[in-house]
C-alpha cells in the first residue's frame, strides 16, 4: 500500500514539474525576454489626409533605431526596392541616413525599415510619403 501511495505522489510531482517547465518556455514568455528594435525620429512628413503634404524630390532622410538592434541586419526599402544607406552608431542609437532616388519623383512611396535585435527577435515599420514632381 505504501508503494502505491509513494508511486502516485512521485507521478503527481513529475506532472507538476513538467507542466511548469513547459510554461517557462511558452512563446509569450520568450517574447517578453526579447526587446524588439524601435524605430524613431523619421524626419520626412508622412502623407496623410486632410493635409496631403508632399516632400521635396530626392529628399534625404534619417531614421533612428534602438541600440539593441544589430546594425548588420538593417534593411531599408522604398516601393519594395532596396535603398542604399549609411549607418552611424553611438551608444544611444543607430542613425540610418538615405536619399530617395530621382526615379521616385511624383510618386507615392512606402518607406520600410526592418532590423533584428541582438537577442534574436525582429521588427519592422514604414511610412507613406508623396514625393513632389520636379
Amino acid at each position: 500500500m505504501k508503494v502505491t501511495k509513494l508511486l502516485k505522489f512521485a507521478l503527481f510531482i513529475a506532472v507538476v514539474l513538467s507542466n511548469s517547465a513547459a510554461v517557462a518556455y511558452s512563446p509569450e514568455e520568450l517574447e517578453k525576454e526579447c526587446k524588439k528594435p524601435r524605430f524613431t525620429d523619421f524626419n520626412l512628413t508622412e502623407y496623410k489626409a486632410p493635409d496631403n503634404i508632399e516632400i521635396a524630390p530626392e529628399s534625404e532622410f534619417i531614421i533612428k533605431i534602438s541600440p539593441w538592434a544589430d546594425p548588420s541586419t538593417i534593411k531599408l526599402m522604398a516601393k519594395k526596392e532596396a535603398l542604399p544607406f549609411k549607418v552611424e552608431t553611438n551608444s544611444s542609437f543607430h542613425q540610418v541616413k538615405a536619399k530617395l532616388p530621382a526615379s521616385l519623383n511624383g510618386k507615392y512611396v512606402r518607406i520600410d525599415v526592418s532590423a533584428k535585435a541582438v537577442t534574436g527577435c525582429d521588427d519592422k515599420t514604414g511610412w507613406l510619403v508623396k514625393v513632389a514632381d520636379q
